[in-house]
């Protein structure tokens, strides 16, 4: 096996075993090439069990987080059918290792997102708007990683639910957006942060996806980013985050399992 297969099956025996892994010393850190090398092989692996490609996600879609990370091009990772959740659910968190929760914009596609496209271009191939909300879960000790190791672990992708969907001409371009977790703070913030415009987001999954040999199709969900800063989950709480206009999205979480005895 190659260095890059040994990353792949560490961080997919990581999220498989719901056990973290340490971050890559400085003096190991990955190039984004080979970064997005190891994305491809851990994506492979889930696909091997059986699971299927059905989207996009797009992370750093915050100027602050861009910043903060010294990047000036957003990453993008992969959601297949196991990360989905409906919205009536019960979460469990035994599955995750530190989840987190985020707001986000999402797209149902009506065909495939062209290689390079405006923003404008990207919303032809749309299909309907949703709010949504993304699970996010770092597989390294203490959510901590630079830009290589979190691409290699797919964006940290994890799980999303899609609420109520809506014409794709729906305006999405500054959507006042709060989340909370029952007797928690709230976090709140705008879809104008997802780069401005969530449109803005979508073409550069187009961008991104069509540099890595990544195919879109009709029925894919594109997620475009977080709106406001991550909660940190907690068996038996429930989540509550409003889109204004986009309604709201309820998650519940499972209690924590009983004490062994």
């Amino acid at each position: 096996m190659t260095s890059l297969q040994d990353r792949a099956a560490l961080l997919d025996d990581a999220a498989f075993a719901a056990r973290p892994v340490p971050q890559l010393p400085p003096d190991q850190a990955l190039s984004i090439e080979d970064a997005y090398a190891i994305q491809a092989l851990v994506v492979a692996q889930r696909l091997a069990r059986g699971e299927r490609l059905v989207g996009l996600k797009l992370g750093l879609t915050s100027k602050a987080k861009m910043k903060q990370v010294g990047v000036n091009e957003v990453i993008l990772g992969q959601l297949t059918d196991a990360m989905h959740r409906d919205e009536g659910d019960s979460l469990d968190l035994g599955p995750f290792i530190h989840p987190r929760v985020e707001p986000e914009i999402a797209f149902v596609l009506r065909g495939p997102l062209p290689p390079d496209p405006t923003p404008e271009e990207a919303l032809t191939c749309v299909e309907a708007v949703a709010p949504a909300l993304e699970i996010i879960d770092s597989r390294y000790d203490g959510f901590r990683f630079d830009l290589g190791d979190v691409i290699a672990d797919n964006a940290s992708s994890a799980g999303y639910v899609l609420g109520r969907e809506f014409p794709p001409e729906t305006d999405i371009g500054d959507i006042a957006i709060s989340i909370a977790m029952s007797d928690g703070p709230e976090e709140t913030g705008s879809s104008a942060a997802i780069l401005g415009h969530p449109l803005n987001a979508l073409a550069a999954a187009g961008r991104l996806s069509a540099a890595r040999g990544i195919t879109t199709s009709a029925g894919d969900v594109v997620l475009a980013g977080a709106a406001t800063a991550a909660i940190p989950l907690s068996a038996g709480a429930v989540i509550g985050a409003d889109f204004g206009p986009l309604g709201r999205i309820d998650l519940r979480l499972s209690p924590p399992p009983p004490p062994e005895t």
